[in-house]
This record gives C-alpha cells, structure tokens and sequence, in this order.
C-alpha cells in the first residue's frame, strides 16, 4: 500500500458493536485500515492516547436560515458550530429560508447560498407544501434526500414562508412520494388541537411557560402520529418522523413497525435532557415544539432509547436572532432551540456517563442510523474500510462549563449556556481534514460537499463547493 496521508494512533475506537483500541489509516479522505500501522507508512499521525475516536454525526434535521435569512443561522457559522460540536454531515431542513426548499430553483439559491461557506458535508430535504405538488418529482430527481412537511403550522405567516399541509395536501403527497422512493419526514402535531388550545389560552391572557406547554399536549402529537401512519398504510410512503417528545407516540410508531410500515423516528436531545421546568426557569430560549414534556416523560424516553425503540438523534437545530427570544409571552417568543453544538457532548454525558449506554449503542443512534435510513452508508456512518474519514475524537473524563463565548453560532443564545458537561469533543476530521480543534477553533476553510441522493438510496453525486 502506497504511503497514508494521515493515521490516527493508540485511540479507543468506537465501531458499531464494540470499543477497540487500534489505528485508523487515512488515504485520500477515505479510511483505509484498522489496525497496527507503522510509523513509516503515514505521512502524518495523531497520537489518540487517552482519547476515544468516534464516526461524525450526522444530524438530519439542521435548520439553517438560507438563501433569505441568513442573519439567523448561515452556512458559516451553522456548519461550524456543527463542527465544533462533532457532526460531520447534516441535512439542511426547509422552514426559514426565503424561499423554502420546494422547487428546483429554491433548491439551487440555497446551494448557490452555501457555495464555499460548509466547512462540513451536507444534504438538503425538500418540502411538501400545498400548491407544489407538481414540485415533488424535478425536486427528487435533483437530488434531495427526501421531503419534509409540517402536520402544524410552522410559525412563520409571511407569504413566501414554509406552510403547513391540509390533509388532502399531505395524502396526494404521500402517494407521490411513494412513487418517488422517498421518504417523508414529518413534524406530527394535530393543527386543529393546538391551535383551538393556544387560541383559548390567549383569550385568558396566557403567556407563562405552562401555559404554552398545556396548548401543545402530547394527545396532539399522538394524534398527528396515528393520523399520518393510517396515510402511510394507504399509500405506501416511506416515513420518518421528527423530534418526537412522548413514549406514547414511540408506541404508535413502534406498532406501526411490527405491522410491516417502512417508518422510523428520531427524538433530540432536549427532550432527553431538559423538561417543562426547565422551560420555566430558562424561559423563551428554551421554548420548542413540540415543547419540553414532564421529567417523568423524560425518564420514559430514556426508557425507550436503551430498548433500542428510537431510531437515531438529531438536534433538530432552529436558530434566530436572540431579539426573537426577548419576551416573556411564552406564545409570541419564536419556538425553537439552538442546540446543534452540543447535542454529541450531551448524549456522552447523559447517555453514557450517568446512565450507561454504551458507546456503539450512542454512535448508532448518532452517526450509523442515520446514515443508513437517509442513503448515505456506506460512505458515512461509520468507521470502516472504505467510509469517509469523518472522525471526531472526544475525551470522556474533561469536565467544563459551556460559556455563551464558546458558542460558534451567530446568535450565541442556547438553553445549555450554563450547563456542565463531563466531556470535551477535542477534534473533528471531515474526509481526513482537520476541520476543528478545541482551543483554537475553525482549522480550515470550508469545503463542505453537497451530497445529492438517488431514490434507493445511492448517492446521486457528489458536488465540491
């Protein structure tokens, strides 16, 4: 074999079934051995002693504000954030970009967008919205990893923003996406509940973090859940539904599984990490929806996550200015939290450390799932011959306090300002490079790839910006 770029020595290396300490040889961005490499055959080596190396994660639901609104969250600074947190991959969700990713040429803008400013690899979702239903197709065959659609209403009443499908909307949609081979990533919260509940709420002058909780029950996620599996029964589509909050909508999912519906979930760390009272001691920062549940809801998740019921976490990452936050009415702050930098150190800390879930288990959860449902294993996802040397080296045992400084993002509010952590992502490789360094920061310029899917799954090419 001809000389390695790079090897990655005496590391603890988390694989998808074990921990082993072994070396990691790099060539032209790929990794190509596992195991003892000698000093001659790299160019350049890591010395991992004392630390774990892990596969990147691919966070598959990043809400990133362009073309449009990029003084809320752009490329630059979203992707370092992610990278500083150690994701490697993400897959850019429409919501606030002007226009929202349901054509072809919203598509293009928000590649144009990101053009030489990704310091990671990413991929984009398109939209189902009503009145582009005839956008479906030229959308697919572009190459996005598959389409996104709101069962409520986004927030946003401007003309030109993301909107919520009616349901005749959702079920043609659903059959066209089946055709497609696609999948469709659902944000199930039951519009006729929660806007009859918040509507009753205002006009007793509610505006407490409680109050805005009772207006999003999770009988309203539970029933956008049943509503969409009953669609997906009919029409054969592919589902995958988004940040879910509530053990009973696992169960519904769960039994949806077990009757044979090609259907996974994902739920965030937030939900995992923070509840209702923090919502209460924190405030608008911390507000999201579905919105944070009881601590004994969390406990239930948690539940879950070890049975191996959740598929895969993601940070679901939705930033804005911090001026959108600066209110004390719960229903008029924006709802959506910026979390996409610490969402890896997070479930270290509480996953691993004080519950005890084992590393592969969490990498699974973090990096190979993810990859595998949306079409981008076996490239990414995992350390293996062949894959992607998409590499984030973390130190278990560092504890520190996450400082608003700290923070890559554009507007550096957070609700885990404040918060302690057990460990430290020390640095992050995409493709063989160093892309961040914790203590001196950004290490690259940004040469992210698109990566645009195929419908089965293989990748339809990759695009260098």
């Amino acid at each position: 074999m001809s000389l390695m770029d790079l090897v990655i020595r005496n590391g603890s290396v988390v694989l998808p079934d074990e921990v082993r300490r072994t070396d990691i040889g790099i060539k032209d961005g790929r990794i190509v051995r596992l195991g003892t490499i000698a000093e001659i055959e790299a160019a350049e080596a890591i010395d991992a002693e004392g630390l774990h190396v892990m596969a990147g994660m691919i966070d598959v639901h990043v809400h990133l504000n362009e073309p449009g609104l990029g003084d809320w969250e752009g490329f630059e600074s979203g992707s370092a954030a992610l990278a500083a947190g150690g994701c490697t991959t993400y897959l850019d969700m429409p919501l606030n970009g002007i226009p929202p990713t349901v054509t072809v040429r919203a598509l293009q803008m928000k590649l144009e967008a990101a053009k030489g400013r990704s310091l990671v690899d990413f991929g984009c979702w398109g939209g189902l919205m009503p009145g582009h239903l005839d956008d479906l197709e030229p959308l697919s065959e572009a190459g996005v990893v598959g389409f996104k659609a709101f069962m409520s209403a986004p927030g946003d009443p401007g003309e030109e923003a993301f909107r919520n499908v009616d349901d005749a909307t959702l079920f043609e949609g659903m059959k066209r996406i089946a055709k497609l081979g696609r999948v469709l990533a659902l944000h199930a919260e039951s519009e006729p509940i929660v806007s009859r509940l918040a509507a009753s709420m205002r006009t007793q002058g509610a505006t407490k973090a409680a109050d805005y909780s009772a207006s999003r029950p999770i009988e309203a996620e539970l029933d956008a859940v049943r509503r969409a599996l009953g669609y997906a029964r009919e029409t054969g589509c592919s589902l995958h539904f988004v940040h879910i909050s509530s053990e009973a909508a696992v169960a519904a999912i769960e039994a949806a599984k077990a009757d044979g519906l090609d259907v996974t979930l994902e739920t965030c760390p937030h939900y995992l990490t923070l509840t209702e009272d923090d919502l209460e001691r924190i405030g608008p920062v911390a507000k999201c929806a579905p919105p944070l549940r009881s601590g004994a809801e969390m406990e239930k998740l948690w539940t879950c996550l070890k049975a191996g019921r959740i598929d895969m976490i993601a940070s679901d990452h939705s930033p804005c200015p911090a001026s959108m936050k600066a209110t004390d009415d719960l229903f008029e702050a924006w709802g959506g939290i910026s979390g996409a930098q610490s969402s890896l150190e997070l479930m270290l800390d509480e996953g691993f450390a004080k519950r005890g879930v084992p590393l592969p288990q969490l990498s699974r959860l973090l990096s190979y799932e993810p990859a595998r449902r949306f079409g981008l294993h076996p490239r990414k996802g995992e350390i293996a011959p062949g894959a992607d040397a998409d590499l984030v080296l973390v130190r278990l045992h560092a504890p520190y306090r996450l400082e608003a400084e700290q923070l890559l993002y554009r507007h550096k509010i957070s609700p885990y300002v404040g918060r302690s952590f057990s460990c430290q992502v020390v640095s992050t490789y995409s493709r063989g490079r160093l892309v961040y360094e914790r203590g001196s920061g950004v290490r690259s310029l940004p040469s992210g790839e698109w990566i645009g899917t195929s419908p089965s799954g293989a990748k339809a090419g990759n695009t260098a910006l």
